[in-house]
């Protein structure tokens, strides 16, 4: 609760704040793309060690001390040259976190969990609740309260790190193994594109979307409203995922989900009213919270169940690393060109080509294979 509320306090405003330091369009975009680069590769180096030492709340608390330390020397920095090592500083902190904090969490539940959505509930919750007073306290006192906010709840994050009873679970130890034997597999390969083009897309979403209030003329309150209206639709979604995933199927639930998200992308394009982006906002839970049940649902239905692990990493990676760097660039460079609402046309059509795409492509490959078969 206290990470995300962290996370909801500096995330969103870091693009407001590399604009208001003279950072052109291309810079940003540069500036967005780094984490999720950082991360591909940083989370699974942090793994191994923790794994090798069984040393994982020892990992915890050094990533925690690490992620304050860089987000005070972010606070002090506005060139872009000297952005660039303290935002790679920051990713490889940050990289490890959640994941051995869902290991742990997933570890203590047992054989009850399934109830895993209803934990992460509470990290909407805490997203939720700092949003809209971040947003209030930089409208009053300035973006420097982005830090500070983010700092104070990291530290909360840090004393709660210390009551949890982190056990040592190994994860990844057939990453490399488990990489080619799941890249052979063509419906797999199809999949990570398609998670790669809605990674993209929630990228985009979620590190520009503040340029375009501030366009608009909103204040920070209203911006971190945005925030709490989408993440109030996430709980329900979260809370039955279960029901969902029943009456669609995995891949069902993926598509829907992704085509009602190609649509919000679009919609934002035509809106210039801040309160009418609240409205779409509320289309949130069914086009994030649902995309990653079903994301993860499918991952698992792919992959052999020795591989579980593996596959839920590179799902992990091809959505918020390869997707979100590819769509914090590509944002980037569209907000230069074409402006806001040209960024957030185009990133709608991407999305619907992209499940056009997929589903001609396996349509297609389910022809090959009844062709090939014997009769």
């Amino acid at each position: 609760m206290c990470y995300f509320g962290a996370s909801a306090s500096l995330a969103p405003f870091l693009v407001i704040y590399y604009e208001h330091h003279g950072l052109s369009g291309h810079q940003i975009g540069l500036l967005i793309a780094i984490p999720p680069l950082i991360q591909l590769f940083a989370a699974p180096l942090w793994g191994a060690a923790a794994d090798a030492t069984r040393m994982h709340k020892g990992a915890l608390v050094t990533a925690s001390l690490g992620t304050i330390l860089a987000v005070l020397l972010l606070s002090l920095q506005t060139a872009f040259g000297s952005l660039i090592p303290i935002v790679v500083l920051l990713a490889f902190f940050l990289a490890p976190i959640l994941p051995l904090v869902d290991n742990a969490v997933v570890s203590l539940l047992g054989e009850r969990r399934d109830e895993y959505g209803r934990q992460r509930l509470w990290g909407a919750v805490g997203w939720g609740l700092a949003a809209p007073l971040a947003g209030l306290l930089i409208e009053r006192s300035g973006l420097g309260w982005a830090f500070y906010g983010c700092m104070i709840l990291m530290f909360a994050a840090l004393l709660a790190i210390w009551r949890l009873p982190v056990s040592p679970v190994v994860a990844g130890v057939r990453a490399k193994q488990g990489l080619r034997t799941l890249i052979a597999n063509p419906s797999w390969a199809l999949f990570l594109g398609l998670a790669i083009v809605g990674g993209g897309g929630l990228s985009i979403l979620s590190n520009y979307l503040f340029l375009y209030l501030e366009d608009m003329g909103t204040n920070e309150t209203v911006m971190g409203l945005t925030l709490t209206v989408a993440t109030l639709s996430e709980l329900p979604i979260f809370f039955f995922s279960n029901r969902l995933l029943r009456r669609w199927g995995a891949r069902g639930l993926l598509l829907i989900s992704l085509s009602i998200f190609g649509f919000r992308l679009i919609a934002y394009a035509f809106i210039h009213t801040p309160w009418l982006v609240l409205a779409v906002q509320l289309l949130h839970g069914m086009t994030f919270s649902s995309l990653w049940v079903a994301g993860v649902s499918l991952a698992a239905k792919l992959a052999p169940p020795e591989l579980g692990a593996t596959s839920q990493g590179l799902l992990s990676g091809a959505m918020y690393g390869l997707g979100g760097a590819a769509g914090g660039l590509l944002g980037g460079l569209l907000y230069e060109g074409v402006g806001a609402w040209g960024m957030f046309l185009w990133a709608g059509v991407g999305v619907l080509a992209g499940l056009v795409g997929y589903t001609f492509i396996e349509h297609w490959m389910r022809g090959n294979v009844s062709a090939s078969d014997p009769e």
